[in-house]
């Protein structure tokens, strides 16, 4: 069993070479680590380093293109490598290599396809009281978005199968934490979670500039996807946030209007918000019945392309036994 450990990177001068010699070469129950690093666009000397510390594969992207990018890059290379597992870890050296033992474990015993390794979020000495509470919140949205129980949703430390990295779509040009979750759980793919250890931060993240940048990206990722993956569930609730305030007012309506506690021409203004609640519901009820039959074409599609991508690698399987 081959496993790979990708690193996507842009500027990581400072710390690649530590995050590739602390990567453990030698694991229980897999035959063979190699190490892959993605150049996404670097200016420094990221690539030469990695050389030099003794990474196996090199993929340099010219251009910085993003993390989203740099991950979905790595995946296929990974995978044309030859991969059985692929482990994502950060360039700058936040997740203890060890750990990568932990991850790896469930998927080589065959109890899941997916494994997030998460922080002590709680108990994180560098993140402040409002960070960890951002931290919590956000992970329990992406809980009910995604179906899993995943506590700590923003980590990129994370393993995969190689029928994952097959499934696995990514749309986003943000990050693919989030949006990888929710495809997963809605998937069906079987997503586990361990507890892992953090190093000393090294730098700030270059995600996003401001925390309200973050929750803006991260709130339209989630809302995307969650429309793209379970429209019948996103949008159905939208209707009934519509139609809770539209029923009020129609049942205020008719109180005050078969008592007369009112005069007839005040209804109006409330009328107006009956009418816009009411039509509100009934589009977004319309919206979930649709996206639930363009879901139904999607998965088709995706499963015509999961089916393609195991034919190419029996075939390429084969040519090589040959």
């Amino acid at each position: 069993m081959k496993l790979i450990v990708q690193i996507p990177c842009f500027n990581e001068g400072r710390t690649i070479e530590e995050t590739i010699r602390d990567i453990p070469r030698k694991i229980v129950g897999i035959d063979r680590v190699e190490i892959l690093v993605v150049n996404d666009g670097s200016t420094d000397n990221t690539s030469e380093l990695a050389k030099h510390a003794g990474v196996d594969h090199l993929v340099e992207i010219k251009e910085n293109r993003g993390l989203a990018h740099a991950f979905k890059t790595g995946l296929n290379k990974s995978i044309e490598l030859g991969a059985d597992i692929v482990v994502n870890t950060d360039g700058d050296n936040q997740y203890l290599g060890d750990d990568i033992r932990k991850l790896v474990c469930p998927i080589i015993e065959g109890r899941a396809e997916i494994v997030v390794g998460c922080r002590p979020i709680r108990n994180h000495p560098e993140f402040s009281p409002f960070k960890k509470l951002l931290q919590l919140f956000g992970s329990w949205v992406l809980r009910k978005a995604s179906l899993t129980e995943i506590p700590d949703a923003a980590s990129g430390f994370r393993a995969f199968s190689r029928d994952a990295c097959h499934r696995l779509i990514i749309h986003s040009r943000f990050s693919h934490c989030m949006e990888t979750l929710i495809q997963a759980g809605n998937s069906g793919m079987s997503v586990h979670w361990t507890d892992i250890r953090v190093n000393s931060k090294t730098r700030e993240s270059r995600l996003f500039k401001s925390i309200l940048q973050y929750l803006i990206k991260s709130g339209s990722t989630i809302l995307f996807m969650s429309a793209l993956y379970a429209p019948g569930r996103f949008f159905s609730f939208c209707a009934i946030t519509s139609f809770i305030p539209a029923f009020v007012l129609g049942v205020r309506f008719l109180y005050l209007h078969l008592y007369g506690l009112r005069e007839p021409g005040s209804y109006l203004p409330s009328l107006i918000l009956l009418t816009v609640f009411s039509l509100s519901s009934i589009l977004f009820f319309s919206l979930a019945v649709v996206g639930e039959l363009l879901k139904s074409h999607r998965k088709l599609n995706e499963e015509i392309l999961y089916q393609l991508k195991k034919d190419a690698d029996s075939s390429f399987a084969k040519t090589t036994k040959i």
